[in-house]
């Protein structure tokens, strides 16, 4: 069955991290459409295509290498397809082949692992990208494709559900004593992310998925919303608690007439980041629902600043050229961005240039002090190594 085919459930393991934060919110989504990106078009095509590669490798004794290679050929030919793809899934590929040279002997290795999770969560069901069992171990890998924001497999919950999935379903066959999860973000890094925990530790969390799982299936407990569990709620433009919470810090106000301090600066910088996010929500909401035909009261849409431009490119320039304008005035050539040509030059080579890239340092910005890159505390260590025309 194709990714982008197959059903979710009310609870997935990959919106855990929400409904185990704000357990009321899944009932909340549900009447709201499930919709997609390109984003996420492309990460299912990335998913599909690292299959095929896995299955190539460890089941070569049962699928003819033909019936891979014509699946490949053929996601290859997707519009979204870009031959970096190509890199990204084999770096992934090449993990789960070097973790397996890690055990004793050849692990079980399941590919797409089709898991029950009913007895933690009500119908719940999931695939886990890749499973491996052997030396006690039970090794949970998940492929990432996206790259903008970095996911760690600490205590990751999606992880930490389908491992509980994988336990109950082999623990009779294998003897399992502890669980190694595994994210592998290859756009974003060459390393992929680890964490083991016990079994016991597993179980206990279990008994917590459980507990809160119940909740969110009945769509009770209490509605937690902050940046993190907000993100991708489908709900997120209209929730009241949300709505609720970013008014009350909009409305909060400074404690007097004076300077703010250094502490009430990052925590009303900690505070508007959601709020900001939440006002951008709500008005993607109204403006759809006013595309819509609906009524959002004291607004409207309207048609948007446009700049002009040909209505037959290529007929209007020739033209131009007719009546003696040099073609030199009307064309300019440049180069392709590096990330550009990465997208159309496959990696073998550009590995002919690696010594022409460099990355030189970017502009300060402002994170919390959570962000695991070095603070620049002057001006001159921001731009140092920067060449001045």
């Amino acid at each position: 069955m194709a990714h982008e085919q197959r059903s979710h459930a009310l609870l997935s393991a990959s919106g855990s991290h929400r409904w185990l934060n704000c357990t009321p919110s899944a009932k909340l989504e549900e009447s709201f459409a499930d919709t997609t990106s390109e984003a996420a078009k492309e990460g299912t095509l990335a998913h599909e295509l690292a299959e095929q590669k896995l299955v190539r490798f460890f089941r070569a004794d049962k699928v003819p290498k033909r019936q891979t290679t014509t699946k490949i050929n053929a996601l290859k030919k997707d519009a979204l397809y870009q031959p970096e793809m190509d890199g990204h899934t084999d770096a992934y590929v090449d993990y789960i082949k070097s973790a397996s040279l890690k055990y004793d002997k050849n692990p079980t290795v399941i590919i797409e692992a089709r898991l029950d999770l009913s007895k933690y969560i009500r119908d719940g069901f999931g695939t886990a990208d890749c499973i491996l069992i052997g030396n006690g171990t039970l090794q949970v890998v998940d492929l990432k494709y996206g790259k903008g924001v970095p996911v760690s497999a600490e205590k990751n919950p999606q992880l930490m559900i389908y491992a509980l999935g994988a336990w109950e379903r082999y623990s009779l066959i294998y003897d399992i004593k502890k669980v190694v999860l595994s994210i592998v973000q290859p756009r974003l890094s060459d390393t992929a992310s680890e964490y083991e925990l016990s079994i016991d530790d597993l179980l206990e969390f279990g008994r917590y998925v459980r507990e809160r799982a119940t909740l969110a299936y009945e769509g009770k407990g209490e509605f937690n919303p902050d940046e993190h569990t907000c993100k991708f709620c489908r709900a997120k433009a209209v929730c009241k608690a949300r709505a609720d919470k970013n008014t009350e810090l909009w409305f909060k106000g400074a404690p007097d007439a004076r300077l703010l301090s250094s502490e009430e600066i990052g925590e009303y910088l900690k505070m508007g980041k959601d709020v900001a996010a939440w006002v951008s929500d709500l008005k993607d909401y109204a403006l759809a629902e006013c595309l819509a035909g609906r009524t959002v009261q004291g607004w409207k849409a309207v048609e948007g600043r446009s700049t002009r431009k040909w209505s037959d490119e290529d007929l209007a320039l020739n033209t131009l050229i007719a009546t003696g304008v040099e073609s030199e005035l009307l064309y300019e050539t440049k180069p392709l961005s590096l990330a550009k040509i990465e997208k159309v030059v496959s990696a073998d080579k550009m590995a002919a240039v690696a010594d022409y890239i460099i990355k030189p340092p970017g502009s300060p910005t402002l994170v919390e002090d959570s962000d695991k890159r070095k603070a620049i505390n002057t001006i001159e260590e921001a731009f140092k190594g920067v060449e001045v025309q």
